[in-house]
Order: C-alpha cells, then sequence, then structure tokens
C-alpha cells in the first residue's frame, strides 16, 4: 500500500455509506461527498462533526483546512450554514 492509504473502510456522510481507502479525510473531502458541487460554490460555509472516531477522540468538528483520523463506521454530518 502506498504512504497515506490504508485498507479501505466505509464511512457514513448524512447516513450515505461511502467506502475510504486514506487514513486521513479533510474538512473539504468530508464535505465534497455530501455535497459535489461544494468547489464551484465558494461562498457557501458548511459545518462538519463527526463521531465514532478514533481513540481519545471520538467526536469532534471539522474546520476547513483540518483534517482527522478514519476508522471504519466513522459518521459526519454535513450541514450548510450560509454565507462565509
Amino acid at each position: 500500500m502506498a504512504k497515506n492509504e490504508t485498507k479501505e473502510v466505509t464511512i457514513y456522510v448524512e447516513g450515505t455509506p461511502h467506502p475510504w481507502s486514506k487514513d486521513e479525510i479533510s474538512y473539504e473531502e468530508a464535505v465534497t461527498l455530501e455535497e459535489p458541487s461544494y468547489a464551484d460554490n465558494p461562498n457557501i460555509t458548511y459545518s462538519v462533526t463527526y463521531k465514532r472516531g478514533q481513540g481519545n477522540k471520538p467526536e469532534g468538528t471539522l474546520v476547513a483546512g483540518a483534517s482527522v483520523k478514519i476508522k471504519d463506521g466513522m459518521r459526519f454530518s454535513v450541514s450548510e450554514t450560509g454565507q462565509s
């Protein structure tokens, strides 16, 4: 396996399963899974929270530019917050 890749796991974004083979997911990647046109709409901001994460940080919030380690079965909530 290449660096930054792990065995494929399943993560859930707004209840929809997505296969994921990287060991981390970024805010931008999580938003894009829910809203594929995210990159085309830079003025819209999103709130991204997660549950069922790894070890000492099983829950939290992702902000633009941040990422979090992935665990099989992790759940993400992505909601539009409006204009930035």
